[in-house]
């Protein structure tokens, strides 16, 4: 035991502390997701193919290893969607953020006061707040923006005989550049069966992406929030403002 101590060098043990680090990164970038479950299938079948090898089940132990010479093919696409926001995050340039103006809060009231107009008046909408990672390919199958945010602009976005009222807006910053936008759907089997296209289509996005969603229920008038492939319903505009100036403004001002 001590002889194995003394050959044990440094650059050993930051090895270790670095595989470890990327194990749990990757843990918690998967946890909730339907990811997890499919890792955990992999892993039984590891276990398979030792027991197999252990307990000489011939068979058994070829046919599970001939899956597992096309196992890096088969997690690339069983976890695509979080493979694909992880490398988006690691591609992200925090460092030259700046602290989020004055004219950008009063964007985030904006969106407050119509998601709130929105919710009394039962107007089904989807607000999209862009973050980190670019959502270029859902602004360009919607209708091009380039509009202050306003209260006002949202409701006749929104409103049931605007021809753009059942997709998305996007919001860019301190600008509205696209509505009428389609956004993933979630496949996500441990949802409530309740919940419409709305909330799974703002779930669907924040798996790929880090955008934050607001969600206004057509049928309930609920304001529901969708961020970190996680839902919060429902939620009041005190608790909407508090997010968005925590989410967007206090973070960048501690970069």
């Amino acid at each position: 035991m001590f002889d194995l101590v003394r050959h044990i060098r440094w650059q050993d043990i930051v090895d270790i502390l670095i595989v470890t680090y990327l194990i749990y990164r990757v843990l918690l970038l998967i946890k909730g997701t339907k990811a997890i479950q499919m890792l955990i299938g992999i892993g039984v079948l590891l276990l398979a193919l030792l027991l197999s090898d252990l307990l000489e089940l011939h068979t058994m132990y070829w046919i599970i290893q001939s899956f597992w010479a096309q196992v890096v093919l088969a997690i690339i696409i069983i976890f695509q969607p979080e493979i694909r926001r992880a490398l988006a995050r690691m591609g992200e340039t925090p460092f030259f953020t700046q602290i989020a103006p004055a004219s950008e809060l009063k964007s985030f009231d904006e969106i407050v006061r119509a998601a709130v107009s929105m919710a009394n008046r039962k107007i089904g909408g989807l607000i999209v707040i862009e973050r980190d990672i670019s959502l270029n390919d859902y602004i360009e199958i919607g209708t091009p923006l380039d509009s202050r945010v306003s209260k006002e602009i949202l409701l006749s976005i929104f409103h049931p005989t605007s021809p753009i009222h059942d997709g998305a807006v996007i919001i860019r910053g301190e600008r509205i550049v696209a509505a009428g936008c389609f956004l993933p759907i979630t496949f996500r089997t441990d949802l409530d069966k309740s919940l419409g296209t709305r909330h799974r289509a703002a779930l669907g996005l924040t798996e790929e992406t880090d955008a934050v969603v607001i969600i206004i229920s057509e049928e309930t008038g609920i304001i529901s929030l969708a961020y970190d492939d996680k839902l919060e319903s429902p939620v009041d505009m005190g608790t909407l403002r508090d997010f968005l100036t925590e989410m967007f403004a206090e973070k960048r001002s501690k970069k």
